[in-house]
This record gives structure tokens, C-alpha cells and sequence, in this order.
């Protein structure tokens, strides 16, 4: 009788989880529509407004069949998903197929959209990722299958991204899906010092490339290069600061329209501080940070290794991509192209957002119906 009610309060925790998930998730969604409108006076913003409303139609479908899409299946096709992922990201290096934007070769052209395969790889990798430790997990001590075929797999895709050039998102696969190793088993002997040997290969690359090094040395001197180099950080750091506790009013901010650069993309978070104010940039942090602990302590309770390892994986892009966007724009990381989940404009990242969390709603749904799951095999 107890186990019981235990049971059942537990399914409901569950519950408040799922909704919490979606409740941020379509909130945040709407405060980014919320801002392109109040752009409206900058040139070209009602014909953003109108493709993100496009993307985010196709992305609410996209995120509805992952939460509901069968999660053995998709573990059986995880090859083909991964070898898919890395066509693509082949593609996008083939001059006349990658579209080339402000010197990086990120893009395919569809139309009058454009996608943007390195966003898709994440799924890709932390499925395939899953799959594997998941299948291996008696081997997951092993050198070969416990280290060395992971990291293979994870070298290749991050390999392809930086060669776009980008380094943002290839530091953020390799950094989830070194966490993903970690909450599989891999050996720490190994891990460490690979992740270790990575971070330096990583800051060598930055070093010996201009454009990265110099964004650097400006966040290192951000007042002093505010007309040069770090011009964009400065206008955004002004923007929190003209903003104080209030804001100056939804569509009154003056960065968007005469002084902060891609302000609908990367650098919304400045604008929302100026127009909204510190209670509702405080209000985005903590539903992230909240969104990433409710999601992570229920996770533990998953009884299936593939589950877990998935929903991780997907939880852990999502928010910690918003950590890096938002430490960017205030000053506490170098400059990085990398959009607000949710808030910022683009299609693609909107896209894999929603998919991320439908696979982790997947999980949460099924752990509600435990009779589903088959016991974990070890």
C-alpha cells in the first residue's frame, strides 16, 4: 500500500516536470516572437518575424513526434541518423552547396530557407552516443570499445564543424558529449587526459587564428577595444545597463535599432535587459537553471541506460548552450557566435531545440509508465 502511494507521487513529480518543460519551452518561445515584433522598426524584421513563425510551426511538429515517436526504434536507425548528420555536414563544405555567411560555410540552401547541419548533428550524436554505451555497456571499461570508438565517433563530428569554421558549437558537442562518456562509465584514465590534450589542440587552433584570437584579447580588454574589436560586447553590456531593473519599455530600446550588431540573433539577451529589465533577464536564468536541475534529478530514476544517456545528452545542449550565450553577451566569456535557445532567431537551432526536448519529454512520459521499460541490461 505504501510502495503504492509512493508510486503514484512519484508519476505526479514526474508530471510537474513534463509540464515545467513545456511551459518554458513555449514561454521563451514566445518572448523571442515577442522582441523580433518590438524590432519592427528595424529594416527587414517583419520578413524575420514571418520565417520564424514558419520555423516554428515546422519545429512544434518536429518536437511533437519526438516526444511521442518510439525511442527503440530510433535506437535501432541511430547509425543511419549519425552517417546522415555527417553527409550533410560534408555537404555544407562543397562550395556552390554550403552557403558561406560573414566567412563561415555553415549553411545548405533549401529555397528560401536555410538549414544548418552542424544544429542537427547534435541530435544525431547524442543519439548515436546513447545507442552505443548503451549496447556496449559490458565493454564500457574497455579501451577499445569503452574509449577509443566514442571518441572516434565524437572526433569526426566536432572535426567537421570546426572545419566550417565553427568553433562555439564544435566546443559545445565535445564538451556534452564528454559528459555523456563520463555518465556512461568511461574510464577516467582515459577520459581526462584526453579531454585535457583536447582543451589545449582547442586554445593552439584559437591562438593561430586571427579572427578567434582577437576576440580573446578583447574580452580581456572590452572598455579598451570598445570601438574596435569588442564594439558588439560593449553596446550589449550598455544595454543591461540603460535597461536597469525595469527596462525602458518593449520597443523603446535604441541598441537594437542604431548601435548593437545581429541583435535579433546572438546578442536578444541585451536587448531584452534594456526593453524588459533585470526581472526578466533574472527570470530567463532561472528557468534555465531550474529547467536543467528538475530535468537532471528526475532523470536519475530512469531504469533504462539508452533513456538516460539520451535525455542527458539532450538536456545538456539545451542549457548549456544557453549558459555559454548568455556568459558571452555579458562579458564573461569570449564573443561567440551562439544563439539563446528558444529567443534568438533561426530556424535550425529552433528546430533541434524543440526535437531535444520532446526526446527528453519521450523519456519523462515513459518513466511514467513503467510497465513500458524493459529492466536495464547490464
Amino acid at each position: 500500500m505504501a510502495e503504492g502511494k509512493l508510486e503514484q507521487k512519484d508519476i505526479k513529480s514526474g508530471d510537474w516536470v513534463m509540464i515545467y518543460v513545456i511551459f518554458v519551452a513555449l514561454s521563451l518561445t514566445m518572448l523571442g516572437l515577442v522582441m523580433l515584433f518590438s524590432a519592427g522598426v528595424v529594416k527587414g524584421a517583419q520578413a524575420l518575424l514571418t520565417k520564424q513563425v514558419i520555423w516554428l510551426a515546422l519545429s512544434l511538429a518536429m518536437g511533437t513526434y519526438a516526444a511521442f515517436m518510439n525511442l527503440d526504434w530510433l535506437r535501432r536507425r541511430s547509425g543511419w541518423l549519425f552517417a546522415f548528420c555527417m553527409v550533410c555536414l560534408v555537404l555544407t563544405l562543397i562550395p556552390g552547396v554550403g552557403v558561406k555567411v560573414n566567412g563561415a560555410q555553415r549553411w545548405i540552401g533549401l529555397g528560401p530557407l536555410r538549414v544548418q547541419p552542424s544544429e542537427f548533428a547534435k541530435i544525431g550524436l547524442v543519439v548515436v552516443l546513447a545507442a552505443y554505451f548503451s549496447s556496449h555497456h559490458r565493454e564500457i571499461k574497455s579501451f577499445f570499445k569503452g574509449f577509443l570508438i566514442p571518441s572516434l565517433i565524437i572526433g569526426s563530428c566536432c572535426g567537421l564543424i570546426l572545419l566550417q569554421p565553427d568553433f562555439g558549437t564544435s566546443f559545445l558537442c565535445g564538451a556534452v558529449a564528454a559528459t555523456v562518456m563520463f555518465q556512461a562509465g568511461t574510464s577516467l584514465r582515459w577520459l581526462l587526459p584526453v579531454v585535457g590534450m583536447a582543451i589545449v589542440a582547442f586554445s593552439i587552433l584559437v591562438y593561430f587564428d586571427p579572427v578567434r584570437i582577437r576576440r580573446v584579447t578583447s574580452f580581456l580588454d572590452v572598455e579598451g577595444n570598445a570601438n574596435d574589436s569588442a564594439y558588439q560586447l560593449w553596446q550589449g553590456m550598455l544595454a543591461f545597463g540603460v535597461g536597469g531593473v525595469d527596462g525602458v519599455g518593449l520597443g523603446m530600446g535604441r541598441q537594437q535599432v542604431h548601435f548593437l550588431p545581429e541583435a535579433h540573433t546572438d546578442f536578444i539577451f541585451p536587448v531584452i535587459g534594456e526593453e524588459l529589465g533585470l526581472i526578466v533577464t533574472a527570470a530567463i536564468v532561472m528557468s534555465f537553471l531550474v529547467l536543467f536541475c528538475s530535468v537532471f534529478i528526475r532523470l536519475r530514476k530512469v531504469p533504462r541506460l539508452y533513456e538516460y544517456l539520451l535525455a542527458t545528452g539532450a538536456i545538456l545542449f539545451v542549457t548549456l548552450q544557453a549558459v555559454i550565450n548568455m556568459g558571452v553577451v555579458t562579458g564573461s566569456l569570449p564573443t561567440k557566435g551562439m544563439s539563446l535557445p528558444f529567443i534568438s532567431y533561426g530556424g535550425s537551432n529552433l528546430m533541434v531545440t524543440f526535437v531535444l526536448l520532446g526526446l527528453v519529454i519521450n523519456v519523462l512520459k515513459s518513466m511514467n509508465h513503467p510497465h513500458s521499460l524493459k529492466p536495464r541490461k547490464i
